[in-house]
């Protein structure tokens, strides 16, 4: 299977995109959209993004054990912040760099006659999902953390943001054109999402830091559910048969609100630090040949 194949009715990959924005640039425009505080959202957004049955069961299904978050717990996760620090502030030549190494990986994830939903990692409408749940997350976040955004800040990020699904295989008329076509895109999603009990049994491990080893799932791993719950919607709560009441929301919005202030209090070279250190490991890998994924 050819990923980037060009047909008479389906364009090209993108290969050019707007000059991105340096980490400063963004933290001037939104502030604290990079900060380390939004990782407190990740694990609701792994859930998003797996609650896609077909996503859900390429991960838990994957033969590359090496990009497990089961397996590798620390080298997957710094897969994922490159691809978000290269798909948002990444030059056209580390993008392309990065492409070409998840595309090696994602070769390997497609399904079996023994798998219950059929799906393929170049897919491009799961692709599209995926990339979706992180722009929605990084909003989210952002407002749960520090306030409200007005629909026009919404819109400039946004426009921002379309690399997260650009520098892979979604193609730029696949990209929902606008903040409102975005948002009734999101709703369709939503709609699609199930969340079956082996599915579950594997987000439940990650929502409790599990494959992080006994003494981490002691110390953090409530914690951890309780972020995770509450960054969820309500209906990826019920699914994943979390209890969620009008104290434990109370207690969430104190937590983040808390948590978004103080980390503004910050330099911001430190608030920045996770998304810093992996774009300067990926960029000296890059120079030194090393492998990226």
């Amino acid at each position: 299977m050819t990923a980037q194949a060009t047909t008479p009715d389906k364009p090209r990959l993108a290969h050019q995109w707007p000059t991105p924005p340096t980490a400063k640039e963004l933290d001037a425009r939104f502030p604290g959209i990079l900060d380390g505080a939004m990782l407190l959202s990740g694990g609701a957004n792994i859930i998003l993004q797996l609650a896609l049955p077909a996503v859900g069961y390429g991960v838990a299904e994957s033969r590359v054990t090496s990009g497990s978050i089961l397996h590798h717990p620390i080298k997957r996760s710094r897969t994922t912040f490159t691809y978000l620090t290269v798909a948002l502030m990444g030059s056209r030549e580390e993008k392309l760099a990065y492409r070409k190494a998840v595309n090696r990986s994602h070769a390997q994830v497609h399904s079996t006659e023994a798998s219950p939903v059929k799906y393929d990692a170049f897919d491009e409408n799961l692709q599209m999902w995926v990339a979706a749940c992180l722009y929605w997350g990084f909003m989210d976040a952002h407002q749960k953390l520090h306030g409200p955004v007005s629909r026009d800040k919404q819109a400039e990020f946004y426009a921002l943001a379309r690399p997260l699904g650009t520098t892979l295989q979604v193609r730029e008329d696949t990209w929902p054109q606008d903040l409102d076509a975005f948002e009734a895109y999101w709703e369709q999603g939503l709609a699609r999402l199930h969340i079956d009990d082996r599915i579950r049994d594997y987000l439940m491990m990650i929502a409790d830091l599990r494959f992080l080893g006994p003494v981490p799932r002691v110390l953090f791993g409530r914690f951890n559910r309780f972020m995770t719950t509450g960054f969820l919607p309500p209906l990826l709560r019920e699914q994943m048969q979390l209890p969620w009441n009008e104290r434990q929301q109370r207690r969430f919005e104190r937590t983040v609100r808390t948590v978004g202030r103080l980390s503004l209090l910050l330099p911001r070279i430190i608030r920045q630090m996770p998304y810093n250190l992996v774009m300067w490991d990926f960029r000296r890998r890059l120079r030194r040949g090393k492998p990226l994924v």
